[in-house]
């Protein structure tokens, strides 16, 4: 019996902007990640996103930009349900409500959107979609105001 391979297509496609040392570290992951059967859909869409983001240096990166380690608050646009999350490497996910890997489809989708940017694309389950609403915390962003945390 062959095995169904599960395939990530993305349909509406935001631009990106991702940071030089997030860059070097994600496309290693991406392609680590294309070898592994577990996460290569999302390390598929991972590196096709690397592929059409603008790279910047991190001084560069505007604080509305989600970079790893960004604390977010985003929308499931299928559900509604809205959720806040910092988005982490792997080594770093310890599978709480309050991590997103970037080695997931959300993670992926996130990495790199601006504040109400929308990513939709298409798994074998039915269509994604996830809105960035707002960047509550960036560490490269260097006009971060602090009251957006608490807001």
């Amino acid at each position: 019996m062959r095995r169904r391979e599960t395939v990530i297509k993305q349909e509406t496609l935001p631009p990106l902007t991702i940071s030089t040392g997030d860059y070097d570290r994600l496309a290693f992951l991406a392609s680590f990640g294309l070898s592994n059967q577990r996460d290569r859909p999302a390390a598929a869409m991972l590196a096709n996103e690397l592929i059409r983001a603008m790279v910047l240096t991190p001084r560069a990166i505007p604080p509305f930009v989600a970079t790893m380690h960004s604390r977010l608050e985003f929308r499931d646009d299928v559900t509604w349900t809205v959720r806040r999350a910092m988005l982490v490497y792997p080594d770093e996910d310890s599978r709480e409500a309050d991590c997103v890997c970037v080695l997931s489809p959300e993670g992926a989708a996130l990495i790199g959107l601006s504040e109400g940017q929308s990513i939709t694309w298409r798994t074998p389950e039915g269509w994604r979609s996830l809105t960035l609403l707002r960047v509550l915390h960036q560490p490269h962003g260097r006009f971060v105001e602090p009251w957006r945390e608490l807001s």
